[in-house]
């Protein structure tokens, strides 16, 4: 693994992990005066706070740093983590979670921590040349066993086929979803009053906006509701992996760059003492060993050498537009997604 040495020069520690708990972490403080020997007693914990579908991959990734961090620095480190709605775990930060990291569904609810002065502007300019971006995916259709048969985006406006969405209020799963479907047309050449149109239609039969991308999977799982679930691409391939074969599609013909980012909190890292380790974790979400365990969790990595080792999972994409076609973050949420905004006139028909 390689990761630049100038991140590693302060802290000379000890190694342990922790259970998987969704709290908030006490800072790693040492006395001016304190001596080696009671330093190497010190450990730090981080907070990483994400969204509910990225939970597989971070099982696998946090162990493989921990091990990491206590080969190159000896110190002790401990991560605690939480998962749920992406907008929901934002406003948990803005209002006093104090997150080292957060890897949120969208980088609108970046931007917002951003807004409430927690993390600096210019956080997507890191190291990796990613624009601050971990994972990728595209949206999947996922259908019943015997059920109706759904072949593209079109197919979700027969009123006969009831669809199962998360709320892009609270989901910023559900807000990649809404702007596929919006895209589908637009960039096809459709209008704007078409578009609005078309997603009146899907929505029209969606009875539930659960909170989540979970909560969704539950109710088109366990309880049954629902013909047609919208989800990510990575957890129909993870069920896949875990021998829960189902019929989906991924309409190839349009489909959006779903897109993951990472960011370090400052005003939490600096405050807790953890800055150097924390980037170190950002830093790590970029190696092989991280990229290949997003890869096995069924998202697309960002590292070309971990994709092409995995390309045959993921199909071609033959127009794949990108939220930079809706303006950025910035412009399409509160385009689409604030009090009065598209969204809401869609599902009311305004």
């Amino acid at each position: 693994m390689k990761l630049q040495r100038r991140l590693f020069g302060k802290f000379l520690v000890g190694l342990t992990i922790s259970g998987v708990i969704a709290s908030c972490a006490s800072p790693n403080t040492t006395t001016e005066n304190a001596t080696g020997a009671e330093q190497s007693q010190q450990e730090v914990t981080l907070t990483l706070v994400s969204y509910a579908v990225t939970q597989s991959a971070y099982e696998k990734i946090v162990p493989q740093f921990v091990e990491y961090w206590e080969q190159e620095t000896g110190q002790k480190v401990t991560i605690d983590q939480s998962y749920g709605g992406s907008g929901s775990q934002a406003r948990a930060v803005i209002d006093g979670l104090e997150a080292d990291i957060v890897a949120l569904a969208l980088s609108s609810d970046h931007y917002a921590i951003q807004e409430a002065g927690l993390i600096e502007p210019g956080w997507e300019d890191n190291v990796s040349g990613q624009n601050g971006i971990i994972t990728r995916s595209v949206v999947a259709l996922v259908g019943r066993e015997g059920g109706e048969t759904v072949e593209n985006w079109q197919d979700l406006a027969d009123p006969d086929i009831s669809v199962i969405t998360a709320n892009p209020k609270t989901s910023g799963g559900a807000r990649w979803n809404f702007l596929a479907l919006w895209g589908s047309v637009v960039e096809a050449g459709g209008t704007v009053e078409q578009a609005k149109e078309f997603v009146g239609q899907v929505y029209s039969s969606v009875a539930t906006l659960p909170r989540d991308a979970r909560e969704a999977s539950d109710v088109f799982y366990s309880r049954n509701q629902g013909d047609v679930l919208m989800n990510y691409e990575n957890e129909l391939l993870l069920a896949e992996s875990q021998g829960r074969v189902q019929p989906y599609v991924i309409p190839t013909d349009y489909n959006i760059s779903i897109e993951g980012p990472i960011a370090v909190v400052d005003e939490y890292v600096d405050r807790r003492g953890t800055r150097e380790v924390a980037e170190a974790f950002v830093e790590f979400l970029y190696t092989v060993e991280a990229q290949r365990a997003f890869a096995e969790a069924g998202f697309r990595p960002v590292n070309q050498e971990v994709f092409a080792e995995f390309s045959d999972r993921f199909p071609v994409i033959e127009n794949l537009f990108t939220i930079e076609d809706f303006g950025g973050w910035p412009q399409a949420q509160p385009d689409f997604f604030d009090d009065g905004a598209i969204f809401d006139q869609a599902i009311s028909g305004r």
